[in-house]
């Protein structure tokens, strides 16, 4: 099956590209399955003059979504709702041939999209309905709006190409915001196909818009005046450069979802069997490509071997294969693409030349199908250099690291030690230890008793240091979508005395 993709949608109409086009007036993409490198999935060719139609599409979306009510701008939520719903078999099959997620994985993140609706509606609302105070000053009314920022842009990733899109989407429409998107240019269709259910459900024309492209699409949006909202999740080193793009526009808001370098603690008291369980998913689920994966373990020194010997023989039991195509259901699927594949094998030579004790080394496998599959990593470290390149750096795929401690205060200084702060998990039993953990390991999220993956969004997302720009996701998204308008309201009297006031003609 090959994919039919547009290049780009803007009000009501798609518009399909041909190879016209100088190389420096577009970019052009081919994608094969990760999971089957003989299986083309689609190709696709962008032209850069469709950015400004897009643009111009989406201010003049804005200035007829705003002016809807919370209730009428609901209706055409809960209207996608429905649709997605209804087509969540169809991209979850998407999802699963573009990144490699085993199906039943693909199909959890599709269920989700609606959702997240339901999510939006009934927590993130409430952040942004009007306020009022009746006796903020002396017979005056105090009331707080909180007023759209204008046409926003969402840059997805490749690893949750729908469901995280999808959380930035419905929170910046929510609050009166019109949207483009462009994926991934490693998930495009996907993206594409949740986008359709957006225009299944007959938004206002501009409202929302679809772009597919590269970086070099990305770098020409944002630079573009019109653009007031940049929603970004993916790379440390990519959202670097979107400041670095933006920060002499002052009319632009930046919300930065990065990476993660995130540490599990397992301290003396913990439930070893339970904490196995929970440290292999957060390990290896998506194939290690999430940015809340957990990559190092501060392990008490009194469980060191034991804990370390079961965790590596439940690893080796992990099942890695095509993500449809198989004869048992798999847990991981293949990296992304070849280039995170190399990556991923250089990292084990790193891990080698910085003295990291392999216990399983990662490696480059063959199934049935060609891909970019590959087993897990497992190393250990008894003292790592503070300038360690492996302990320091995000890998991006199914790898973690034991580091053993004594006091819990050391364990609190290794999950702080990378420049990342995003997610931590710390298995004890005893609350006071936990507490100890809370009060001072620098992160965005921290779990107890549970893993470092997977997250309500009911509550923030988002993380410290190198994983953000204190601008979470999850339900307080929709801070990011909005500026708050102050306002004084008084009635006149009926009289007004100026006989106190020099300089008026009394007469």
């Amino acid at each position: 099956m090959e994919y039919q993709l547009a290049g780009d949608y803007f009000d009501g109409c798609y518009h399909k590209k041909t190879k016209t086009a100088t190389f420096k007036d577009h970019e052009s993409f081919d994608k094969f399955s990760p999971a089957n490198t003989n299986h083309k999935l689609w190709e696709l060719d962008i032209e850069f003059d469709h950015i400004d139609a897009v643009v111009q599409s989406a201010e003049k979306g804005f200035k007829a979504w705003k002016t809807l009510s919370f209730e009428e701008r609901s209706q055409y939520l809960n209207r996608y709702k429905e649709i997605v719903l209804s087509k969540k078999e169809e991209i979850a099959r998407a999802i699963s041939l573009e990144v490699g997620k085993p199906y039943w994985e693909s199909l959890t993140e599709a269920q989700a999209l609606a959702s997240k609706v339901d999510v939006t509606l009934g927590d993130s609302l409430r952040r942004i309905a009007k306020q009022s105070l009746p006796d903020i000053l002396p017979k005056t009314r105090g009331e707080i709006y909180y007023r759209p920022i204008g046409p926003t842009l969402i840059l997805g990733p490749f690893n949750f190409p729908c469901h995280l899109a999808n959380g930035q989407i419905l929170s910046s429409l929510l609050a009166g915001n019109s949207i483009i998107f462009k994926p991934s240019e490693k998930t495009p269709y996907s993206a594409q196909l949740l986008f359709d259910c957006f225009v299944k459900s007959e938004f206002p024309p501009g409202t929302i818009n679809l772009i597919q492209g590269g970086g070099e699409t990305a770098t020409r949006l944002i630079q573009e005046k019109a653009i007031k909202g940049i929603f970004f999740t993916g790379s440390k080193d990519v959202g670097q450069k979107i400041l670095q793009q933006t920060h002499h526009d002052l009319s632009k808001l930046v919300a930065l979802e990065l990476g993660g370098k995130n540490t599990t603690i397992v301290h003396r008291d913990a439930n070893t069997p339970f904490a196995l369980s929970e440290l292999l998913k957060s390990c290896f689920l998506t194939s290690g490509q999430r940015c809340t994966s957990t990559s190092l373990v501060a392990i008490h020194r009194s469980l060191l071997d034991q804990f370390i010997d079961s965790f590596h023989r439940l690893t080796k039991k992990i099942i890695i294969d095509h993500p449809i195509e198989f004869e048992k259901s798999p847990f991981m699927g293949p990296l992304i693409d070849k280039k995170s594949m190399e990556n991923y094998l250089t990292f084990m030579g790193t891990a080698k030349r910085e003295k990291a004790q392999e216990i399983m080394r990662g490696k480059a496998i063959e199934k049935k199908y060609p891909g970019y599959y590959i087993t897990p990593s497992i190393h250990y470290m008894e003292n790592p250099d503070k300038s360690s390149h492996f302990i320091k750096s995000e890998i991006f795929g199914p790898n973690v690291t034991f580091i053993p401690y004594e006091e819990i205060e050391d364990a609190i200084a290794l999950a702080n030690a990378p420049d990342y702060g995003l997610a931590a998990s710390v298995f004890t039993s005893n609350d006071t230890i936990f507490s100890l953990c809370a009060s001072n390991i620098e992160v965005g999220i921290l779990n107890h008793n549970r893993s470092t993956v997977g997250a309500s969004s009911r509550f923030p997302f988002g993380g410290v240091g190198d994983s953000g720009n204190y601008r979470p996701a999850g339900v307080s998204m929709v801070d990011s979508c909005v500026y708050p308008q102050s306002c004084l309201r008084i009635s006149p009297p009926d009289h007004v005395d100026f006989s106190n006031i020099e300089g008026i003609d009394q007469s």
